[in-house]
């Protein structure tokens, strides 16, 4: 049986004996993989660890500003880097969601880069976790796995790869970290539930078609009325299919509704979300996002597909 107390002690022991005296940086997301990977490491060493929060114009809303106060209530040394220009301009004209990861995964080393520079680091924590090495080994890669660049310049910490994600969350409750019970988030952020393109514009739509299907299915739980589940967000599709606006016939955008229950991540099973709840997403996303006129719900389990799109 999994002992969170051991694991963490252990982890903490090893990367205190790995790095030394050195220092290391981390890339915090917010998301509880990388804020328990930050607790591990802030134990193991102090102020020789710099958190470093990428805000790549692909976050969700509010995500900035809320991961800027559960790193400060963490007591973690910090930084928040508004990276956004530099990412949009690198995905400009780029589709094929492989080559979307690797410019992401290879960016972020990169900003990382920079910023280990001028702390001084040689080593790079990252909050990669089992499933994330097996969906690498296929076809899929992960941006945590396949999508590094061959010559980081930094040596590579990663605590939690032998763990799933109960695991991780288990070991988050024991050292307190906020944000153990967030739903997952992809590491590409928004751009992998933005399929074809990314663009400032798209982003927009798909950042607050999210934040509808969050706070709907949120508030439908909370009020006894749907179990909540393991994951639920918002996909924007490329094409573009006849609606009605304003009694004329108008091709605006699709917005898919996923959500899924899982344990582990290496399979899922589509949530029986209640029509009045799907109702009220809808009507919500078409009467206040610009340029969706369609909602549709994914009811694929994984296998045989997966639980982000891309």
């Amino acid at each position: 049986m999994f002992d969170p107390v051991s694991f963490s002690d252990g982890k903490i022991a090893e990367m205190r004996e790995t790095v030394g005296d050195a220092k290391a940086i981390i890339a915090c997301s917010g998301g509880v993989d990388s804020m328990v990977s930050a607790a591990i490491a802030s134990r193991a060493l102090g102020d020789n660890l710099l958190a470093v929060y990428v805000d790549t114009g692909l976050m969700r809303k509010g995500e900035t500003d809320e991961v800027r106060g559960m790193m400060g209530d963490a007591g973690l040394n910090h930084r928040i880097i508004d990276a956004s220009a530099e990412f949009f301009k690198a995905l400009s004209g780029v589709e094929d969601p492989e080559a979307k990861r690797k410019i992401i995964g290879e960016l972020f080393i990169r900003v990382f880069e920079r910023e280990a520079k001028g702390f001084g680091a040689g080593f790079l924590v990252q909050g990669t976790i089992a499933p994330d090495v097996i969906e690498s080994g296929s076809v899929k890669s992960h941006h945590n796995v396949g999508g590094l660049p061959e010559k980081m310049g930094l040596k590579l910490c990663e605590p939690l790869i032998d763990l799933y994600k109960e695991e991780v969350r288990a070991v988050g409750r024991h050292l307190g970290v906020k944000s153990s019970e967030r739903q997952p988030f992809p590491g590409p952020a928004l751009a992998v539930r933005c399929l074809g393109e990314v663009t400032p514009e798209k982003i927009a739509i798909v950042r607050e078609a999210c934040h509808i299907v969050e706070e709907e299915i949120s508030k439908a739980a909370t009020d006894g009325r749907m179990a909540l589940p393991w994951q639920y967000f918002a996909v924007l599709l490329p094409t573009r299919s006849v609606g009605v606006v304003k009694g004329s016939r108008a091709y605006g955008m699709t917005v898919v509704v996923r959500a899924v229950e899982s344990t582990d991540a290496m399979t899922a099973r589509h949530s029986r979300i209640p029509l009045d709840v799907l109702d009220a997403i809808s009507r919500r996303i078409t009467g206040s996002v610009p340029d969706v006129t369609r909602v549709v719900y994914d009811v694929t389990d994984k296998p045989p597909g997966t639980i982000e799109w891309e």
